[in-house]
Formats: C-alpha cells, sequence, structure tokens
C-alpha cells in the first residue's frame, strides 16, 4: 500500500513544490505556504524564483496591513519558502504542483524529469486550464499519481479547485488531491478529464448565446448585458465580462472547448468575437473591445423603453410556470386580474395581444404576441425584456410595456429572437450541466459548486432547472432547434430523459 492511499491529505509538515512562478504559480506558493507547508518554488528561468519569493513575501507583507495574518505568521510563512536554483531541489517533495506555460510538450517533459527526482508517493499535479490531463499524463511511467489541479485566479482569493482525474489517475490520488485542496481551505469540487473541465464546459452559453444575439441584431452590447444583471441576475453581463478577461483569452478556450469536441454546434464560437481579435480590440488591456475604456470613455446606456400607460385589467389564462409570481404583483399594483384555468399559458392584454413568457418561438408566427424574459426572481428584478416582431401591434407592445413598467421595472424592446436572452442562456447551460451529469463528468452538487464558485452565478445550472421544472429547457431548445435546425439547440439525451422521466431530479 502506497502512501498515497494511506494519507488522505498531504499533512502540513510536507513540502509543497511549485514549478513555474508566475500570477498563478506565486497564487498556489501562497495558498500553500499560508497552509502551513514548507514550499519548494521552483523555475527553469534563472533568478525567476528567487524574484517570485519576494512577491510573495510582498504579498503576505499586504496581507499583514489588511490584518488578515499576523506578523508573526507572515515571518514563520517565509522561513518556509525556499527558491529552487535546481530541479533537485524538489527530491522531498510530497506534492509538486505545475503552472508553467500551456503546452502539451513543455509540460510531459517537466513531468517526465520530475518522475527521476521526486519519491515514488509524490502527488503529482497540472494546474493547467485548457489540455488534458490524460494527455500531460500519458508521458509518465506512474500516471496514477497524476491529477489536474486547477486553481482560478487569483488563487488566494477565490475558494474553488477542480480536481481532474484523468484517464489513468487513481482514485487515491484524486482523493488526496481533494482532501489537500480542502484542508488549504479551498472548495473542491471533482470532475473527470473532458474539455474545459467543469466551468470553461458549461459555461460557454453564457458568452455564445449572448453574442449570438447580438449577431442576430436582436440587442446591442449594453442591453443585453443589463437584461441579464438585472433581470437573470448575473453579477456581469457577458461582453463586459469578456473584456475584463480579454477577448483573446476568452476567445482561446470557446475556440479550445470547440475543437476538442471535434467541432461540436454546441460550442461554435462567435465570428463577432473573432473579429474583436483580429483587429486588436481585447477589452480593458488594449482600451477597447466591445466597449471603449481609459480616460473619457463613455459606456452606451441600455436600450430602454419610455414610459406606457398600464392596462387597467388583464386576463391570465393557464398556469404561468416560472412566471406565476407576477399575478400577484399585478393584484399589487392595482391591476385588476382575472384568471382563466384552461388554455394559454400567456397574459391576455385589453387589446387581445398576448403577453408569453419565452418559449423558443418567435412573435412573427402569432398574430398579436409579445414575448417577456426569463427572470431570476420577477419581484427582485430590474429590468425586464419583451420581444415583438414588426407585424405586433403597437397597441399590444405598449400595453406590455405599461405592465411592467407599472410593476417597477426598467423595460427593454429587443427584436424578434426565439429565447430572448436570459431564457434561452438559462436552458443552454441546464442542457450542459445535464448532459456533464449523464457522461459522468460530475455529480449535480459539483457542477452547481463549481458554476457558483467559479464563475459568480445566482445559481447552479442543475438547482435553476429544478425550479424551472423538468419539461421546461427540453421545451424551449426544441422549439429553438425546429427555428435554428443547426444542431446547436437540439436538446441533449439527458435533457430529453429528464423531460420524460416520472422523477423530480432533473440531472442526476
Amino acid at each position: 500500500m502506497t502512501a498515497i492511499e494511506q494519507s488522505p491529505a498531504v499533512g502540513p509538515d510536507r513540502p509543497v513544490a511549485v514549478v513555474g512562478t508566475g500570477t498563478m504559480g506565486q497564487g498556489i506558493a501562497q495558498v500553500a505556504l499560508v497552509a502551513g507547508h514548507p514550499v519548494r518554488l521552483y523555475d527553469a528561468v534563472p533568478g525567476r524564483a528567487r524574484e517570485a519569493a519576494a512577491a510573495v513575501a510582498a504579498r503576505l507583507a499586504r496581507l499583514v496591513e489588511k490584518g488578515r495574518i499576523t506578523a508573526e505568521g507572515r515571518d514563520e510563512a517565509l522561513a518556509r519558502l525556499h527558491p529552487a536554483e535546481d530541479p533537485a531541489e524538489l527530491a522531498d517533495a510530497a506534492l509538486v504542483v505545475e503552472a508553467v506555460v500551456e503546452q502539451l510538450d513543455v509540460k510531459q517533459r517537466l513531468f517526465t524529469a520530475l518522475e527521476d527526482i521526486v519519491a515514488e508517493d509524490c502527488l503529482l499535479a497540472t494546474n493547467t486550464s485548457s489540455l488534458s490531463v490524460t494527455a500531460v499524463a500519458g508521458a509518465l511511467r506512474h500516471p496514477g499519481r497524476f491529477v489536474g489541479l486547477h486553481f482560478f485566479n487569483p488563487a488566494p482569493l477565490l475558494p474553488l479547485v477542480e480536481v481532474v482525474s484523468g484517464f489513468a489517475t487513481e482514485e487515491a490520488a484524486a482523493t488526496r488531491a481533494y482532501e489537500t485542496a480542502k484542508a488549504w481551505g479551498k472548495t473542491p469540487v471533482r470532475c473527470a478529464d473532458t474539455p474545459g473541465f467543469l466551468v470553461n464546459r458549461i459555461a460557454r452559453p453564457f458568452y455564445a448565446e449572448a453574442f449570438a444575439v447580438h449577431e442576430e441584431r436582436g440587442a446591442d452590447p449594453a442591453t443585453i448585458d443589463a437584461v441579464l444583471r438585472e433581470s437573470g441576475g448575473f453579477a456581469m453581463g457577458p461582453f463586459e465580462l469578456t473584456d475584463l478577461i480579454g477577448q483573446d483569452v476568452n476567445e482561446a478556450v470557446t475556440r479550445s472547448v470547440w475543437e476538442s469536441f471535434f467541432q461540436s454546434p454546441k460550442f461554435t464560437p462567435s465570428l463577432a468575437q473573432r473579429r474583436l481579435v483580429e483587429s486588436g480590440l481585447h477589452g480593458r488591456k488594449s482600451g477597447r473591445g466591445w466597449y471603449a475604456y481609459g480616460e473619457g470613455a463613455e459606456r452606451p446606456e441600455p436600450h430602454t423603453a419610455g414610459p406606457a400607460e398600464a392596462p387597467g385589467a388583464v386576463t391570465v389564462v393557464g398556469d404561468l410556470g416560472p412566471a406565476a409570481e407576477l399575478v400577484a404583483m399585478m393584484r399589487e399594483a392595482g391591476i385588476e386580474v382575472k384568471s382563466v384555468e384552461s388554455g394559454g399559458p400567456y397574459i391576455g392584454l385589453p387589446g387581445e395581444g398576448q403577453l408569453v413568457l419565452a418559449d423558443g418561438r418567435t412573435s412573427v408566427e402569432y398574430a398579436d404576441v409579445v414575448y417577456f424574459d426569463l427572470a431570476l426572481d420577477y419581484r427582485g428584478a430590474t429590468r425586464i425584456a419583451l420581444s415583438a416582431s414588426e407585424d405586433t401591434s403597437a397597441r399590444a407592445v405598449s400595453e406590455a410595456v405599461g405592465l411592467f413598467q407599472k410593476l417597477g421595472k426598467k423595460v427593454s424592446v429587443i427584436g424578434d429572437v426565439p429565447g430572448m436572452i436570459v431564457a434561452r442562456t438559462v436552458a443552454m447551460l441546464a442542457d450542459l450541466a445535464a448532459d456533464a451529469v449523464a457522461r459522468g463528468v460530475a455529480t449535480p452538487e459539483d457542477v452547481d459548486t463549481a458554476m457558483r464558485l467559479g464563475v459568480n452565478y445566482p445559481l447552479g445550472p442543475v438547482e435553476w432547472s429544478r425550479r424551472l421544472g423538468r419539461d421546461w429547457a427540453y421545451d424551449l431548445l426544441s422549439a429553438m432547434h425546429e427555428r435554428c435546425p443547426t444542431g446547436r439547440y437540439a436538446p441533449s439525451l439527458a435533457l430529453y430523459r429528464q423531460s420524460y422521466s416520472n422523477g423530480e431530479e432533473t440531472a442526476s
């Protein structure tokens, strides 16, 4: 029995080595130091390890200034930090975490060399975000002790760590990595070695659907961002977020996932984003991306409809499902509500127009339908999007705008795009999450934890799907697939099974 099997976590008295001394390597070293480990820092470039050690010391000094650690704790940590000039100095490490350049051959050569240096019970880990853990381990004599340990930047602050098992990773090694990350105060999640792991795989629709609405001329970036924040409950919209990440970085991740899934239409990159990258408009770091930055730059305002008169009475036909709270809200706002149990579901307006929750269809298909978008919480939402076709009557649009304004919401009227903004985004997130769970990539709980902590979603996609009902995402995507038959919106087999199951769980 190996030491990996005997010990669930790397003990704080055992040395941890970090290879690669960029921002991520320094962050991981800081995490291990604060957890009490002796830390060896190594970089192939002479002098870099000493520079990184000085940078880590400066980070710890700032923590002392902020009262996060004591001066004594800082001094003890720095006494355990050793910048290594030669790989041989890593020989006593119980764990080696690599954070070097994202090139497969470079990582393979590094770990092949490390196998001749460290003990047989040393756990080897890569912090890669884009390469296959299985492929990196493919060059090793003992790939069973190799695991992905993917931290998020900045590593000392963000709690999530994806513990990735490659094809040959032994369960004991994955458990040891998981327990070690947990002992370091992180929130680890387990996942199989799949393109993008959890966060970068499942998050693609958050960007892709927004870009698609923009490319379909449904709405401008500022409006899409505002709707996803103020109606969907997301912390940032995808246009402002990718400007912050860097358009080149975000597009490269999307392209990598797409190519790794053999160019699946589910992950097709955005041509509009590709043009930004080709133009050198990479976001904040270049001074311009979707938005302009720098001195004097002004952020465009989202489209907001002008004042409109609210209807005095409406008829609610059928069960509004995820939007059922609107019935009580309308009554509280002084709007007379008549309920009809059969038919629908829709809100009947005085001018005979119908207000319908986004369902993947388009207004142009009907006589006088105005669609309204999904909200995380209709009471808490401060903005609601509406969509209508050129054939929709002005009266129906005006009454719909006035109704939501009466409920205290700003209203953005967008083009007649199927699924609108929030609804199609959430449906696609739910689909990819269900598919990942069904394929054994991760548990439903780990999927939701990853998406909440990794990208700060207001709800995990599995939980969101449970709240919306097991048919909701399947029905919406089926309707979108009929209108956009590229395969992108075809519901996964997992979502199909979920929709037709008798149980209440949406992805298990």
